[in-house]
């Protein structure tokens, strides 16, 4: 008899669910949830970005791209990171259009892994960086960071866990959960630690255009980061193209080539009218990147402010579009208290600990919603938290 368990691979069977997902399995089963919980712009992608999308259908272009991408493209993201941040990569050879940030990252481990290879992995932050590591084989390394540092990377924090083994760091910032960030002068002191080994950089800068009071700067631009670096880059956050699935990869023509040759194996391109799409985006698209930057930041003051109010303790976030305030004054762990919350107040955050198990003690707030709807959110976390202190 056919016993389906025993054919299971052991590297899929050993990985935990998405501790976002399960919590979002259970606001699945409840109905009028106020929810601050999607890391999704709440802005339509805007209008002249989706002409551009149904132009290409209207006119045919439904055929297969390049795998890496149609060279119109790749020539104007090139032109946008000049533009945006200083960053210069051949169109040609240094970059890879993808179904997302997530297959950016995907490919990335996946080209530079071997069996017990470790990569140093800052926390919390954004679930798939250990999974994935562990579908390459390599070995996921757990760096908690701490809320007195502004949940930023430290070179002392970098030098702790640093290993002959050490083949690749993650930097994921602008952050996500904790809206942290890290200025040129962070990523220069991290520089010089890193500098001194043979470690690549996966440099996750999804929420890169969303920086408040300061320009994101990529270690990329660093020094002689460049040429160990692998840049993530997207277009879900910055011009609200979520379902549009693009992402796209900044790396030296070594690494490029091999990560091409797993993308084009394991998804052949990327779709063809979003390309198109995210062409017109790219072309014209700055003043819809401000524009949605200053709501989030009218958005980003109001949130901080009523936690202050309320009496949880939240450090300023000067990225992404979340606040991480500590909610371990309650005696109960992240997740009881989120699941409390939702029971008793119907409305919905995430816990810390989904993020890593620093994070523990914290929950995640997204203000990627109205201000209307993070008002009603924010009065009953008030009210809920105020009778936890009766």
């Amino acid at each position: 008899m056919f016993d389906v368990n025993s054919v299971l691979s052991e590297r899929a069977t050993s990985l935990k669910p998405s501790g976002i997902r399960k919590f979002f399995d259970i606001l699945d089963e409840m109905k009028g949830v106020v929810s601050l919980t999607v890391g999704q712009p709440d802005f339509v992608t805007p209008w002249h970005i989706r002409e551009a999308g149904i132009k290409s259908l209207e006119e045919g272009r439904t055929y297969y791209t390049s795998n890496a991408g149609l060279l119109d493209f790749r020539t104007e993201i090139s032109s946008y990171q000049k533009r945006r941040f200083g960053l210069e990569y051949d169109p040609k050879t240094e970059i890879i259009v993808t179904v997302g940030g997530s297959e950016a990252i995907d490919i990335a481990f996946r080209a530079v892994l071997n069996t017990g290879d470790e990569v140093i992995i800052p926390e919390p932050c954004f679930v798939c960086y250990a999974p994935l590591v562990t579908m390459c084989g390599g070995k996921p390394v757990s760096l908690p960071l701490e809320e007195k540092d502004e949940f930023k990377l430290t070179p002392e924090k970098l030098k702790s866990v640093l290993s002959p083994r050490t083949k690749a760091i993650v930097l994921a910032f602008p952050n996500n959960p904790t809206g942290a960030i890290m200025t040129k002068e962070d990523l220069e002191a991290v520089s010089e630690v890193i500098e001194k080994t043979n470690a690549v950089i996966v440099s996750d800068e999804i929420y890169g255009e969303l920086t408040y009071g300061t320009k994101h700067t990529s270690i990329a631009s660093i020094g002689n980061m460049r040429e160990r670096t692998i840049v993530i880059g997207g277009f879900s956050k910055a011009y609200a193209m979520t379902g549009w699935r693009l992402g796209y990869t900044l790396a030296p023509k070594e690494f490029t080539v091999q990560m091409l040759k797993l993308h084009q194996y394991g998804i052949m391109c990327a779709p063809t009218t979003s390309q198109y799409a995210a062409i017109q985006a790219l072309k014209n698209g700055d003043d819809d990147i401000e524009y949605m930057k200053a709501e989030y930041d009218k958005r980003r003051r109001l949130i901080t402010s009523r936690l202050e109010e309320i009496g949880l303790r939240c450090f300023m976030p000067y990225g992404a579009f979340y606040v991480f305030p500590n909610v371990s004054e309650f005696g109960m762990t992240s997740e009881q208290f989120c699941e409390r919350l939702l029971y008793e107040r119907n409305t919905a955050i995430v816990p810390g600990s989904a993020f890593g198990e620093c994070g523990e003690g914290f929950a995640r707030i997204s203000y990627a919603y109205s201000v209307r709807h993070i008002e009603k959110a924010l009065n009953n976390i008030e009210d809920f938290v105020n009778d936890l202190r009766k």
